[in-house]
């Protein structure tokens, strides 16, 4: 039809990437009509539907804010599970990043050193080739 839904749950923490693309075969500027995307997009936990706790007649007041504050358990956990990731994945990329930059002043200190002792060579050279030394 022209409306549908549709939800993923993603139990690994990154990124990812949505696509999407009609499938009409009239292009929509001769089509007359616009082609129009809503998009919602909802991250985390999400707390309990409120119909459905309404209809829960047997169930008391401490239970359902028990179940709220367990679902908010595990969303806090979730998140501090994915900003340990993060952090470990930035660690390990600065850690990179200060070796390579070390590797670099070495290589340009020999570079350096070695145009240095050529410079010198080459003087001297100049210098005994023309008896001036």
């Amino acid at each position: 039809g022209p409306q549908g839904t549709f939800s993923f749950t993603s139990y690994l923490s990154g990124e990812h990437i949505i696509c999407l693309q009609s499938n009409s075969t009239r292009f929509v500027a001769f089509a007359g009509s616009k082609l129009r995307i809503h998009l919602d997009i909802r991250v985390g936990e999400h707390f309990l539907d409120e119909s459905v706790v309404q209809a829960k007649d047997k169930v008391n007041e401490v239970n359902i804010r028990l179940e709220h504050l367990i679902e908010q358990i595990h969303h806090v956990s979730k998140e501090q599970n994915y900003e340990r990731e993060r952090e470990e994945k930035f660690r390990k990329t600065s850690e990179e990043t200060n070796s390579n930059i070390l590797w670099w002043a070495v290589v340009q200190t020999l570079i350096l050193i070695s145009i240095g002792i050529w410079q010198i060579k080459s003087l001297r050279d100049f210098f005994i080739s023309k008896k001036l030394v």
